[in-house]
């Protein structure tokens, strides 16, 4: 996965965009060395790798930037990416986690799927990459 950083242009900030992105863009952060940033996605959808039919939730980013923050309009539009994707709620979050850590680089990042109901059972999955702080 590709990321664009602060030192090009970002991107998508600024910008109508109505597709996915394959990237996400980062912002420079210098502005405190324990700021935790929450992110709240609470329109995120996917796909029941078995029925086909969508699955309905909401995605929880908490993390603690190094050197970049990511930009939120970028982030957006790259969740979209798993609206397409036929996978199970506990895969997707392990995979939003390692593509979010790998691009942003924070020091720590927890990524949590709270998925609506389905069949009377809610599913959350909750996984963390890098060194709390």
């Amino acid at each position: 996965m590709e990321t664009r950083t602060d030192e090009g242009a970002p991107k998508y900030l600024g910008k109508q965009v109505r597709g996915i992105a394959d990237e996400l863009d980062t912002i420079a952060w210098v502005h405190g060395s324990h700021c935790t940033h929450s992110l709240d996605c609470t329109e995120f959808t996917s796909l029941c790798p078995v029925t086909g039919q969508p699955d309905f939730g909401r995605l929880v980013i908490i993390y603690v930037p190094d050197a970049h923050i990511v930009e939120t309009k970028s982030l957006k539009l790259w969740l979209r990416r798993w609206r397409e994707r036929g996978r199970f709620n506990e895969v997707i979050t392990e995979e939003i986690a390692t593509a979010f850590f790998d691009a942003v680089r924070p020091k720590w990042a927890r990524v949590e799927g709270r998925f609506n109901h389905r069949g009377g059972i809610a599913v959350t999955a909750s996984t963390e990459r890098g060194t709390p702080c």
